[in-house]
């Protein structure tokens, strides 16, 4: 295919072939064997009981104008808390609907843990919220909207956890949607923490619990923040702590109501202008220059970081024979390429065809030879150590580029500090997704590509991941150089995953970009197979390694299924 007809392929991309049973078919299952009975509530109650630790926990909740059944549904679902010790905080915003005011009175009489205010006129959700949160005398603050409703176990989970892990500020779960007969549907199964999707998504959303006197340091919800009051409280909330865990397991369901964002994400665009301010200002507080510009979808969102000058970029490409593979590769960087400086640098691997090596004589770039029997990662080591600049792009000579700022959209995140190794999107020539970050742990323990980013969209999101793949992969030599490069052990495969994972060790993160997009021919030079030697050392090295980016609850040879 010409370089030239490769966009259109990516337009009308397509993700693996999904599961064979639907997601919400699955869910039907998983909830069958994992809700909350009565028989199981009673046993966590008895259990909430012998916990050691039982701080207060203040449920806050903004009320405006809900149908007076589903916010009956809603403080319901807090007083079957099976944890005990809670108070829920209800701010009426001048609500008009008739009913709303008296039923909050009447739980209040009911319940001396429900505590009501009023505000004689509408004033939003930020202020309401406020409201709520002035009535909170709780350690923790945990957010519930009006119509929706928490699981049973919901406050046992987060007590639980916060009794394993006292230290901790935030706490998020999974949650799921309610239709209007309250059955459960759209599982949301998150992955742990990860900044960078949080600047692309509000993925945590609810069931969301915070440390009280970080709200207060915080100053609240901000007024004119209205649709995305949470995100941004989330971001500054955030900028504060580390001490963030996630729970994986829906707590909390949104109730799918008509114009509500759980019903659609065209109903509040009101919201997308708040979202992309609150990204916009946590950016500025971090000292950060980029530019939030809009995603895929309505509530996704690109943080493009402004590029610091113009750093040399080397780019790193292994190759033994196959000219007319490599010529392609070359020619589309040269074509389409809009950044300007960088420099090819071939690792020649023992080259005998005639037309290799006519081309290697004239090629204008560097060409280094390794005259050794095949080891990519000391070809790739070689390479980066040869090349003299600070950043790196390791590239496979089977790959095409798409994308003509392919460099600029991985340069923009290697050269944030915290940042070690950035991986792009990969196409298979039929316009298949090959790759969108790597999974660890599928295959008996060992690591494969995800390319079933149809799931909530992250295939479309700038995220936090354990690995990338070194077909196309910036690495800034830095960090390179700390872990002692690519393990020269792992000759053919999972050295790339291995180096990504031991930067994790180092403390860096590894980012995955959509928006550096490459067709690639996987194993058009050396086949598909694994040697398994390399496999069995990879097994050895990183035994108990769970990917933080994949939910428990997903099968981790069938992603993105649940596992029944």
């Amino acid at each position: 295919m010409r370089v030239s007809e490769w966009p259109a392929v990516v337009r009308n991309l397509k993700h693996a072939a999904p599961p064979a049973m639907d997601l919400n078919a699955q869910y039907d299952i998983w909830l069958s064997r994992h809700s909350v009975t009565p028989a199981r509530a009673a046993r966590l109650r008895s259990q909430a009981l012998a916990l050691k630790y039982q701080p207060l926990v203040s449920i806050v909740t903004p009320v405006y104008n809900p149908e007076v059944s589903w916010l009956r549904d809603s403080i319901e679902s807090v007083r079957g808390q099976v944890y005990a010790n809670w108070e829920l905080c209800l701010a009426d915003d001048g609500s008009t609907k008739p009913g709303v005011r008296e039923l909050m009175e009447e739980y209040s009489r009911l319940d001396s843990r429900i505590k009501v205010t009023f505000a004689e006129q509408n004033g939003g959700i930020s202020a309401a919220s406020n409201a709520a949160l002035s009535l909170a005398t709780g350690e923790f603050v945990g957010l519930l909207d009006h119509d929706d409703v928490l699981t049973p176990d919901a406050l046992f989970e987060v007590v639980k956890l916060l009794n394993e892990r006292p230290e901790l500020d935030y706490v998020y779960s999974d949650e799921d949607k309610m239709e209007l007969d309250g059955s459960r549907l759209d599982p949301f199964f998150k992955p742990d923490w990860a900044p960078d999707l949080l600047n692309c998504l509000n993925y945590v959303t609810h069931f969301s619990v915070y440390r009280k006197s970080i709200l207060d340091d915080v100053g609240g919800f901000r007024i004119g923040f209205e649709g995305s009051q949470d995100w941004d409280l989330t971001l500054r909330v955030t900028e504060r702590t580390q001490r963030i865990a996630h729970i994986a397991r829906p707590l909390y369901s949104w109730r799918k109501v008509p114009g509500s964002a759980a019903a659609s994400d065209r109903a509040k665009d009101y919201a997308s202008v708040a979202a992309k301010k609150a990204l916009s200002e946590a950016l500025d507080r971090r000292g950060l220059k980029a530019t939030v510009l809009d995603g895929p979808y309505r509530g996704y969102y690109r943080v493009k970081y402004e590029i610091s000058g113009a750093p040399k970029v080397t780019i790193v490409i292994p190759t033994r024979d196959h000219a007319p593979m490599l010529r392609r590769c070359v020619d589309s960087i040269r074509s389409r390429s809009t950044y300007a400086n960088y420099e090819i640098m071939i690792i020649n691997n023992e080259s005998r065809e005639a037309e290799t090596l006519r081309y290697l004589e004239t090629f204008e770039g560097r060409v280094i030879d390794y005259p050794h029997q095949f080891n990519y990662s000391a070809q790739m080591n070689l390479g980066v150590q040869a090349a003299g600049t600070d950043y790196v792009i390791l590239l496979n000579n089977d790959t095409v580029v798409i994308s003509p700022d392919w460099i600029e959209a991985m340069l923009e995140y290697g050269q944030r500090p915290d940042v070690g190794a950035v991986g792009a999107r990969l196409f298979f020539p039929d316009g298949r997704v090959q790759h969108e970050g790597v999974l660890i742990g599928c295959g008996g323990g060992l690591a494969g590509h995800l390319d079933h980013g149809g799931y909530f969209g992250l295939g479309e999101c700038v995220r936090n991941v354990s690995a990338v793949t070194a077909a196309c992969m910036l690495v800034k030599t830095k960090a390179y150089e700390d872990v002692g490069g690519l393990d020269e052990s792992l000759r053919v495969a999972y050295n790339d995953v291995d180096f990504c994972l031991k930067l994790r060790e180092k403390g860096y993160e590894v980012i995955y970009t959509p928006y550096a997009q490459l067709a690639h021919h996987e194993g058009g030079t050396r086949g598909h197979r694994h040697p398994e030697k390399d496999e069995q050392l990879f097994r050895t090295r990183w035994p108990d390694y769970r990917d933080p980016y994949y939910n428990p609850h997903f099968d981790v040879d069938h992603p993105f299924s649940l596992k029944l």
